[in-house]
């Protein structure tokens, strides 16, 4: 009969010790907030950080779990952030102005992913083009965005040129072949950690202009946003979220292959296949343009100022939103 006790109390406990067991986990699985990140685009070197810090857990230390998003169009992460559909999207800096300026929707940036502007002006390398003047009497193509008339106005008046003489024409996003094609002499709205490496893998070297080398302000090119009502009440959990990532940056930084070898194994091929060369270019061209002495997506004031200014005097906005509410500091 003692036995018999002894046995029946040890089985009790150990299912209690299972049972335990089986609701720590089930309690371990409930603390992870789901976070729902739209990205610009389809994955792409910008975006290695992100799915280093998913691949290496970075983000479930800190309570959270990333959910990655792609856009159907340009303009979805900061209209469903707006929304409140998304946590976090990423955009353009430029467009949280106008957003704000122009349509007052509830966004505001929380961190800046790449620090100066990516979007440069490209021709072929043995183009006769030499300074942004020489785009007098030339056409330009551009993707139908106006702030990429602002940028060819800007650079040529501040080389001493007439913007009134450049023909901007809409490619849409043919920007690549238009410029090979000869259906215009150069174009605006590209990248050069996009197209400047993709032409060359495809046989052609191209000379680009810097704006911020003619007068346009050194804007962020993307950062995160959210929706005012989801930073009051998720401010902890996002700020989580940007723990994650910049562990996810700092892996990158020293580790560039294997955060390159784990976005290639997470792009969508069916879609948006990658080269690995291209994508190895690209990240040499935005790890110095990602990196900030204040910190992983650090935000100032002047940034945000110079670049408001800018798109009060060419029109791009209406009014001038209050830096309160277009941006936070994340870093502490």
């Amino acid at each position: 009969m003692k036995k018999l006790l002894i046995l029946f109390i040890s089985v009790v406990v150990l299912l209690t010790l299972a049972a335990c067991g089986e609701g720590e986990s089930a309690a371990g699985e409930e603390e992870l907030t789901e976070v729902d990140v739209m990205l610009d685009w389809y994955p792409n070197a910008v975006h290695s950080y992100l799915y280093a810090a998913i691949e290496n857990g970075y983000f479930e230390e800190e309570g959270v779990q990333v959910n990655i998003r792609f856009p159907a169009n340009p303009t979805d992460p900061i209209n469903l952030a707006a929304a409140g559909q998304i946590t976090l999207g990423i955009t353009y800096q430029p467009d949280v102005v106008t957003a704000r300026a122009n349509q007052d929707v509830p966004v505001k940036s929380i961190g800046a992913i790449v620090r100066s502007p990516l979007n440069h002006t490209i021709f072929l390398e043995d183009s006769e083009i030499q300074t942004p003047r020489d785009l007098e009497g030339k056409q330009v193509g551009f993707p139908g965005i106006p702030v990429n008339e602002a940028l060819i106005k800007t650079m040529v008046q501040n080389d001493g040129g007439d913007p009134s003489a450049v023909q901007l024409i809409d490619v849409g996003f043919e920007l690549g072949s238009s410029v090979v094609s000869g259906r215009v002499d150069a174009v605006t709205g590209a990248y050069i950690n996009h197209e400047v490496p993709v032409l060359r893998h495809q046989g052609h070297e191209t000379r680009y202009f810097n704006p911020v080398d003619y007068g346009v302000p050194s804007f962020y090119e993307l950062v995160f946003v959210t929706n005012d009502q989801t930073w009051e009440n998720e401010s902890d959990v996002i700020r989580a979220f940007w723990r994650g990532a910049t562990r996810g940056y700092e892996f990158m930084v020293a580790n560039p292959e294997e955060a390159l070898n784990i976005l290639l194994n997470n792009q969508d091929e069916a879609n948006f296949p990658l080269v690995k060369e291209v994508e190895k270019e690209s990240l040499e061209i935005l790890l110095p343009k990602m990196e900030s002495s204040s910190g992983f997506g650090s935000q100032d004031e002047v940034s945000w100022q110079e670049t408001i200014d800018w798109m009060m005097e060419f029109g791009l906005i209406d009014s001038e939103p209050s830096l309160e509410d277009i941006f936070i500091n994340i870093v502490d």
